[in-house]
């Protein structure tokens, strides 16, 4: 039984030890990234990013309200109900493909604009750290 004690003491006392290191060292780590968070240059390229995803989102709507019109105009067309429905049907496949390619353009631009950030950033921090 006091083999037990001991294991669950030293266990406890572990634990404790432990927990208290590992929260200083998270909050070293965690004060090491709010510096870099809050460096100008990376604060900058923060609100580029923000900036052209706003910028280039805005195409999506125009283009889904355009698909909407185009679905509605095929539908409310003459013909018979059938005729209508396959209208609609064709113009709304064709709508959703102009979506998706409007969104996918969006993504592929956000991703090199990240990739232009990023290397930016990169070829920054090697400037100041050798200048340091």
């Amino acid at each position: 039984m006091r083999g037990k004690a001991a294991l669950v003491v030293g266990l406890v006392a572990g634990y404790v030890l432990g927990a208290r290191a590992g929260r200083e060292r998270y909050e070293q780590i965690k004060a090491q990234a709010e510096k870099v968070w809050d460096r100008p240059a990376v604060q900058g390229q923060v609100e580029k990013v923000k900036s052209f995803g706003v910028s280039a989102l805005k195409s999506v709507p125009g283009v889904v309200w355009k698909g909407a019109k185009s679905v509605t105009n095929a539908a409310s067309g003459s013909g018979t109900v059938q005729e209508r429905a396959e209208r609609a049907g064709r113009a709304a496949k064709q709508s959703a493909g102009e979506v998706a390619d409007v969104v996918e353009d969006s993504v592929d631009d956000a991703k090199q604009a990240e990739k232009t950030a990023t290397a930016r950033a990169k070829a920054k921090s090697g400037t100041d750290s050798s200048g340091s």
